[in-house]
């Protein structure tokens, strides 16, 4: 079965409460969507004005992060040089950290690092899982080194790839990019046994091929949150697969 996620374009604390609110015991995990008006052109929660006050005591372990007793999430970081700021979101709780592979020069030691530090094995007790996104323009070649390289225990520099499914990345409600389909399917068969999440347009129309490319996860903001019925919505996505 696929992994349904949720994914939330934050207004403010108020909107990812809000959100978080309402899907908190319908599924494990959401998707922050993390937007520095650089790297994709809207700003989101909380980075709007400066960093959000709220966020930097969440980051301070002095508040928790909304609902973080019952539903965990990940934060996909839409954002230019995300290697400033990923250790502030895994400070403030999240379970899998999302780089776009276009947004910074060198992602490999920042993974890397990222492994070492937070990761799963050695030290490190927060067990962060890392994913890699790509715009529906990167050619599939461009994660290749990042799943080739492995580590001492033979494990790749990261845990999953994010395709976008859609063209302008940073908004919710845009269309589906169809050529996304043939992207999962290439990395499918190259590398069988990566995590495979597709993010942006995914709707009841396309999540039935999309699982059937390939994909193991699949994020939808728009049509979970607009349907009406939250929990139903989910359930029939998660029948698909």
């Amino acid at each position: 079965m696929a992994e349904i996620i949720p994914a939330i374009l934050p207004e403010d604390i108020d909107d990812l409460r809000k959100k978080l609110s309402l899907v908190s015991g319908i599924v494990p995990l959401a998707q922050i969507d993390v937007c520095d008006g650089k790297f994709a052109p809207t700003k989101t929660w909380p980075y709007k004005k400066g960093v959000d006050e709220t966020f930097l005591r969440i980051v301070g372990q002095e508040e928790g992060f909304p609902f973080w007793d019952s539903v965990d999430f990940e934060a996909d970081l839409m954002v230019r040089h995300p290697e400033n700021i990923v250790g502030d979101w895994i400070s403030a709780g999240a379970k899998r950290i999302i780089i776009h592979i276009e947004s910074t020069p060198d992602t490999l030691p920042l993974f890397q690092k990222i492994k070492l530090e937070y990761g799963a094995s050695g030290e490190s007790s927060y067990g962060v899982e890392t994913g890699v996104a790509l715009n529906i323009e990167t050619p599939n070649e461009e994660v290749y080194d990042l799943l080739n390289e492995v580590d001492d225990e033979g494990k790749p520099a990261i845990d999953f790839v994010q395709f976008m499914g859609i063209e302008n990345i940073g908004y919710q409600g845009e269309p589906f990019d169809e050529r996304v389909f043939e992207k999962i399917r290439e990395l499918r068969e190259r590398f069988p046994d990566t995590i495979i999440s597709v993010d942006g347009g995914v709707s009841l129309e396309n999540a039935a091929e999309l699982i059937e490319a390939g994909a193991n996860r699949l994020v939808s903001g728009t049509a979970i949150f607009e349907s009406g019925d939250i929990a139903g919505m989910i359930e029939v996505f998660q029948d698909l697969g």
